[in-house]
């Protein structure tokens, strides 16, 4: 295995590592940004008030995105399994 094709499989983990990690970080900074701006609106400064809103849209954004974060996974794996074949 040459050094290109390390750098390239590790460019597509990372790559697979973004695209799986997007939706619940997406989720959880709107999330976090709409409880801001409320706290900012009322002036209400409860620390603890952002994060049972943010772990609940998190978990559901978890549950909705698991199929899609899933096909990705299985997809570097698949690209993995066929570099190895094809290589011994």
């Amino acid at each position: 295995m040459t050094g290109a094709e390390v750098v390239d499989i590790a460019r597509d983990a990372i790559y697979t590592m973004i695209v799986v990690a997007t939706p619940p970080m997406l989720v959880g900074l709107l999330v976090g940004v709409g409880i801001g701006l409320l706290q900012a609106l009322t002036q209400v400064q409860e620390m603890t008030l952002v994060f049972v809103p943010k772990i609940v849209a998190i978990f559901v954004a978890l549950l909705l995105a698991l199929p899609f974060m899933g096909q990705a996974l299985a997809g570097l794996m698949a690209r993995l399994t066929e570099r190895i074949v094809a290589g011994g």
